[in-house]
Formats: C-alpha cells, sequence, structure tokens
C-alpha cells in the first residue's frame, strides 16, 4: 500500500503499557484515601489525561485544580515510562521500513508529552516522528474526530494517503469519523470489543509483527 502519513496512537499501539493504566485511576483515589467506584477503571478507560482529572475532581470532590489532579497522576506513573514500558513487538521494523520510504509519522496520544516523549526516546524511537500531537495540546479527547483532522493537518499529508494506527475502539471510531484510514492493532485491553474493532477498521493486524501485509 502507497501512503505518505501515518498517524500513531501510543499506548497499547506502539508501546505495550496499557496494563500500567488499566487500574491507575482506582490506585490514584485510594492514595487519596478514597474508596473508588467498581467501574471507576472502565470509565475512565477511553478518557484523556484532562477529562480523567475533571471527571476525577467532580465525581469524588478531589481538592486541588484539574491541572494539579494530572501532575499527580503523571507522577504516579513517571518512572513507569523512563524505565519499564516497552514497545509492543514488531514496533521498530514497521517505523524503520516506513522512515525509509519517506512516510511522514506523527504521535497522537492522550499520554502526557514529556511521559511520550521520555519512552519514546529511551526506547530508540522518538527519531522516527515529525512532533507529538496530545489530547492537552489540542484541549479535546480522541472521542472526537477533529483530534485526528488536527494531526492530520500538521502532519500536512493528504487523507487519502494518510493512514491511522489504533487499539482502542472509540478512537477507531473517531479517525473513521475524520475520513481516515485506520489500521487496528490488537491490544488484551480491547479484547472484548475485538469483532467490532475488526468490523469497522480497515486493516487489522493481530500484532505489529504483521505490519508486511499492509505495506
Amino acid at each position: 500500500m502507497n501512503f505518505k502519513g501515518a498517524i500513531f496512537d501510543l499506548d497499547g499501539t506502539l508501546l505495550d503499557s496499557m496494563p500500567f493504566w488499566e487500574t491507575l485511576g482506582s490506585e490514584y483515589l485510594k492514595a487519596k484515601g478514597i474508596i473508588p467506584r467498581e467501574n471507576v477503571d472502565r470509565t475512565l478507560k477511553t478518557m484523556s489525561l484532562q477529562q480523567g482529572a475533571r471527571y476525577l475532581k467532580r465525581e469524588f470532590s478531589i481538592p486541588g485544580s484539574e491541572d494539579e489532579i494530572i501532575d499527580e497522576i503523571v507522577a504516579m506513573i513517571e518512572n513507569i515510562y523512563l524505565s519499564k514500558v516497552p514497545l509492543k513487538a514488531g514496533a521498530l521494523p514497521l517505523l524503520e521500513r516506513l522512515y525509509e520510504e519517506k512516510v511522514r509519522m506523527c504521535i497522537a496520544t492522550a499520554t502526557e508529552n514529556s511521559l511520550a516523549k521520555a519512552a519514546l526516546e529511551r526506547l530508540g524511537a522518538l527519531r522516527y516522528f515529525d512532533f507529538i500531537l496530545t489530547c492537552f495540546d489540542t484541549g479535546m479527547g480522541k472521542d472526537r474526530q477533529e483530534f485526528f483532522l488536527k494531526a492530520l493537518e500538521l502532519l500536512n499529508t493528504p487523507k487519502e494517503e494518510t493512514i491511522v494506527f489504533e487499539d482502542a475502539l472509540y478512537a477507531i471510531k473517531s479517525a473513521k469519523a475524520a475520513g481516515l484510514l485506520v489500521v487496528a492493532v490488537y491490544d488484551e485491553s480491547f479484547h472484548e470489543e475485538r469483532e467490532e474493532i475488526r468490523v469497522i477498521s480497515d486493516f487489522y493486524l493481530d500484532s505489529l509483527e504483521d505490519w508486511e501485509m499492509i505495506l
């Protein structure tokens, strides 16, 4: 397949980091001495850090500003990004191939910029990307198609020749609504939505190691 631009999600797509996020909301609340609701982590799963901070402040009356809540959450997970989070299998060969083909690439993520940059730099992958766009930068979550359109605008590649790599159903829906081609990448955190993801995405990879099937 011939394309000129690639927009990559980070967590669950390039980084095998979703297990670290799965219980972060409830762990944050426990650290505050608050008993979390049973479904709090599932509720936070589709939110950006900004949306999550707003939700936690509203629903649990957490003192301090939304920015302070974000800082506290980032501090909880910072060491994991700096030292532990690995790339998913097949990520580097795929990025190298696209780089060789002169495909412009960017990261579009809900994760805070400094964490994304630190992890990619540590793993030798930062050099492949023109920029990192976060939900905080745009003031919107990945549940909105405008987020992907902003990434496309900054990437400055034709929409019909730009592809999005994503693992999350809600973000895949947004990218499709924006009129972009989508490669869905399997991650265990979205196993329950796997069949719906298969149906609505343009390409489906059980692993990034299967990337040759789309090139």
